[in-house]
């Protein structure tokens, strides 16, 4: 997983997700970043947050990215900018 923000310039942070958990009414995304630096990010999901995920994840493009076997086995490749 790759992270950009208008707030680190052009740094690019490298990261995986760590977790999930329900806490309340949210969604807690726990995500690990791992170059440049070590930090834990959270992000707190709404219901109405999810639903938007779940209904972006049934687009066409989305959904023929997820389920063709051949991007399961090959090695991502950097996106550009973005």
């Amino acid at each position: 997983m790759l992270f950009r923000s208008t707030g680190l310039g052009k740094t690019e942070l490298v990261a995986k997700v760590a977790d999930l958990k329900r806490q309340g009414d949210y969604l807690i995304l726990h995500v690990d970043t791992i170059e440049p630096v070590r930090w834990r990010i959270r992000a707190g999901l709404s219901l109405s947050d999810a639903a938007t995920v779940l209904k972006c994840l049934f687009k066409f493009s989305i959904l023929s990215f997820v389920l063709l076997p051949t991007h399961w086995f090959k090695k991502a490749e950097h996106p550009g900018d973005f």
